[in-house]
């Protein structure tokens, strides 16, 4: 799915007076990890092969059950990157952690709660004070109409030769609402999918080729040993539950960061508004016919984080059977990010919301949500999230 919503595929600028994206000081994890450095309360441990890897996961609190390896040359270190030797990538809520074999630099990308997405790289190479380098010129393809216009993230999936070139003009930018076989072409997958086809685990393997020749053993991968080297990597897997949660933040952190901006430049925002609400409800989301089943265990760590209601649900919680989410509302919530939103946005947001919740709108778009569902999404983030308008009471 390259666009949806009201994409208009424009690119705003990050220089307006408004903005000021490459002159303002980030605040981001990034940032406020090398100001920790800097004053000597942090100290990176520079370990064998993986040089500051773990450290930097430690320190920045991303989880090794999140790793998810990509084989196709779509990253500016792509000739490092094979089907051999893919790129692992490790995240969390507002950060992504992506390092190559051999490579030279660590690759960061962390959330300014109101600039938007932040890039850096860290040399691989041991120093007494580790730096983090901001790279702007990763907007070079991290600013487009794919990242809603503004500095952000994506998952592309792509059809991958033998080498890992994207071969032909198939490319598609997924999220919860791609289909399944659309989704993860260039991308190693372990779990388990059933019958739902996708794209992950294969690659065109002779000159003329033009189809993926994918099977049900290369949808229900448990192991990547047949692939790659195991031991190049912190953890033998890349988990189909993780790759799902990648996609649906990397999309919602991009809209939230849009209507930020909207909102700054003093342009109309209603139609911002309307999809950041609508996304965050899971509005358009693809059914899964059989149920997902990750292999690092990632589903049931994400499912223990966050804050729980009086009833001990979490909007973490993860379903896979029938649709991503138990509780089918953003878990980015709770993000730096989404406070970070302007007041008015994120009140239109809210009111949106409300209407939805408290069943005023039963508009066809949210007809995924039933009363249940509703009640229950209520309950959970009046129970959790502060900041909430006074008339969200049921």
């Amino acid at each position: 799915m390259l666009f949806a919503g009201h994409d208009t595929g424009e690119v705003l600028p990050t220089d307006d007076p408004a903005i000021l994206y490459t002159k303002t000081p980030a605040d981001d994890p990034v940032a406020r990890l090398q100001k920790r450095i800097d004053a000597g309360g942090v100290r990176l441990q520079y370990e064998g092969q993986f040089g500051y890897l773990k450290s930097v996961l430690r320190e920045l609190g991303v989880p090794l059950e999140s790793q998810v390896l990509v084989f196709s040359k779509t990253s500016f270190q792509a000739h490092r990157i094979s089907p051999r030797r893919p790129r692992a990538v490790y995240f969390n809520d507002a950060v992504t952690v992506g390092i190559v074999r051999s490579g030279d630099v660590l690759e960061f990308a962390a959330m300014d709660p109101k600039q938007g997405a932040m890039f850096y790289t860290l040399d691989q190479t041991e120093k007494a004070k580790p730096r983090f380098y901001r790279q702007d010129v990763c907007l070079q393809c991290h600013l487009s109409p794919v990242t809603q216009g503004v500095p952000g993230l994506m998952v592309r999936s792509v059809v991958p030769d033998w080498n890992g070139f994207p071969a032909g003009s198939a490319a598609f930018i997924s999220d919860h609402r791609s289909p399944l076989k659309e989704r993860w072409g260039g991308w190693y997958v372990t779990g388990g999918a059933g019958t739902q086809e996708h794209m992950g685990n294969a690659w065109l393997e002779r000159p003329g080729q033009t189809a993926l020749a994918a099977s049900d053993e290369s949808r229900n991968v448990k192991a990547l040993g047949g692939f790659l080297e195991p031991a190049a990597y912190l953890t033998p897997h890349s988990d189909i539950a993780a790759l799902m949660v990648l996609e649906h933040q990397s999309q919602m952190l991009n809209r939230i960061t849009e209507a930020g901006w909207l909102a700054r430049l003093g342009r109309p925002v209603e139609a911002a508004v309307e999809e950041v609400a609508a996304y965050a409800l899971f509005s358009g989301e693809v059914k899964l016919t059989a149920p997902v089943e990750g292999t690092s265990g990632f589903a049931e760590a994400f499912g223990k984080r966050g804050a729980r209601d009086a009833k001990g649900r979490s909007l973490y919680e993860l379903d896979l059977r029938t649709r991503m989410m138990r509780y089918p509302c953003s878990f980015l919530v709770y993000s730096e990010a989404w406070d970070g939103m302007p007041v008015a946005v994120r009140d239109g947001v809210y009111r949106k919301m409300w209407a939805v919740l408290s069943g005023a709108d039963r508009s066809a778009q949210f007809a995924h949500l039933s009363p249940a569902d509703r009640r229950a999404i209520a309950e959970i983030l009046i129970g959790t999230k502060k900041g909430l308008p006074e008339y969200w009471k049921l």
